[in-house]
């Protein structure tokens, strides 16, 4: 019996697909990647996918686990090996309201997880444009962030709990709903951002949150990119640190917003270069009851502070969402970035993160780098200003790929001079090997190595991603 027909007869014919039925699993969301599988496995329970993994591990067959195939890395790509889908593990097991946690399978959609914590009037914070199809255990292996981490962390700071199959079939439990747990190693958090390579996640105990009863958003610009701390400073003291989204979009992002995106509209009368997306959130009744007037005081809070900015020439223009609709357009525009940014080829995406305060020194030297190595290149960015993390892409005129492998390069290194991170929220996969070869601490990769030798001694799991070296 071959190793197809023994998961045949663990997963049933139907769910170990190949040849042409594995088309929407061959292509990630960039295009830049493809894959050629020997199978896409499609588990249905822990016990076959642990029965599939000791499998693999006898036969030391590769296995990658594919969530939502929304990364941008190139982290699920694969020739040969077994690309291991948990789709048809979507079921939310539980949410418990009165202890705010939702027990969920690493199939669940996001969009899912939020309708279902809603309908208990609450949250799971986390939240991005790729929420209708990225899975819960996509966004735990990357440690997702997108643009609520100034409030509400990263994934990693939202999972109490584990549930994993290592890579001989052993299934390790880490369900645990303990907020405090001291007890050992926190594998936890090993198991998170490792992108496959050391387990496969298949459920999770998650944090909810008290759903926001109002919101106060606006589209605000500044003189300079220096000045938007101020804003975010002032606006968190007035709110009592209730900002959820502080989110930059530069003018040329708006330009190209209103080009590619049919019926999109300006967010000002006037173009400004510095245009900050604010959001604060409202839990207390007494900041989001409506008033008699029908003013909420949270939104008038919020205006009433970009005045007071407006009136000292900190702000030069400021826009307050005043219903549902007009909150809608303000995301709308800030969610399109993946849209607007990825449409050219070639591109040089680059995902970083560097302190708050160096944000602007960051892409004034790095567009200073990338034309000193291009003359014509063009340099475009979005950015999750409130948590330091840029997403930078660069458009070469050249479209020879050392060319944009000396960008990457260069981008690194100046990351590297402000103290930040090459990797922000997307991962490492296949992209960043080269920029953890360079930067990473040597010791760092080696005990990385070491983990991954214990944990995974055949090198079946997502082998080649993450880490450099690695086969």
């Amino acid at each position: 019996m071959d190793i197809l027909d023994r998961l045949r007869a663990v997963l049933g014919a139907d769910h170990v697909l190949t040849g042409a039925a594995t088309a929407k699993w061959q292509e990630d969301w960039t295009g830049k990647y493809t894959a050629a599988p020997l199978a896409v496995l499609r588990p249905a329970t822990t016990a076959e996918v642990a029965a599939a993994l000791r499998i693999a591990h006898e036969t030391g067959t590769p296995v990658v686990p594919v969530s939502g195939n929304t990364g941008l890395v190139g982290g699920t790509m694969t020739t040969g090996g077994l690309m291991l889908s948990l789709d048809r593990m979507n079921r939310i097991r539980e949410i418990r309201e009165a202890g705010r946690i939702a027990i969920v399978e690493a199939g669940v959609v996001l969009s899912a997880l939020h309708e279902a914590a809603a309908a208990h009037d609450l949250i799971f914070p986390l939240t991005f444009g790729a929420r209708g199809s990225a899975m819960i255990g996509g966004v735990l292996s990357t440690n997702a962030g997108g643009s609520n981490v100034l409030r509400y962390g990263n994934t990693r700071d939202l999972c109490l709990g584990l549930e994993v199959v290592l890579a001989d079939g052993r299934v390790m439990d880490l369900m645990s709903e303990l907020h405090k747990d001291n007890a050992g190693y926190n594998l936890r958090h090993l198991m998170i951002g490792a992108e496959g390579t050391l387990g496969i996640i298949t459920a999770a105990v998650l944090k909810l949150r008290p759903r926001p009863r109002a919101y106060a958003t606006a589209m605000v610009a500044v003189p300079a990119l220096a000045d938007a701390l101020s804003l975010l400073n002032r606006v968190q003291d007035a709110t009592g640190g209730a900002v959820e989204a502080f989110e930059y979009m530069p003018g040329r992002y708006i330009d190209v917003h209103l080009t590619r995106v049919a019926g999109a509209r300006p967010p000002f009368a006037t173009r400004h270069e510095v245009n900050i997306l604010i959001e604060v959130g409202a839990t207390a009744p007494r900041d989001a009851t409506p008033l008699p007037d029908g003013s909420v005081p949270v939104v008038t809070l919020l205006e009433d502070t970009l005045a007071a900015m407006l009136d000292d020439g900190t702000l030069l223009d400021a826009v307050v969402a005043q219903n549902a609709a007009q909150r809608a357009e303000m995301w709308a525009r800030r969610e399109a970035a993946a849209e607007i940014t990825l449409w050219r080829r070639p591109f040089v995406d680059c995902d970083i993160a560097v302190p708050l305060d160096r944000v602007a020194d960051f892409l004034d030297i790095a567009g200073a780098r990338m034309r000193a190595l291009d003359p014509g290149a063009q340099d475009f960015c979005v950015a999750h200003l409130g948590d330091g993390n840029v997403h930078y892409t660069v458009y070469p005129a050249d479209p020879d790929p050392a060319l944009n492998d000396r960008m990457r390069a260069a981008v690194d290194a100046v990351v590297a001079d402000l103290g930040g991170s090459f990797s922000a929220e997307h991962g490492i996969g296949l992209t960043k090997l080269g920029s953890m070869q360079r930067h990473k601490d040597p010791v760092a990769i080696a005990a990385m190595h070491a983990l991954k030798a214990a944990l995974d001694p055949r090198g079946i799991l997502n082998p080649g991603k993450v880490l450099p070296g690695a086969d």
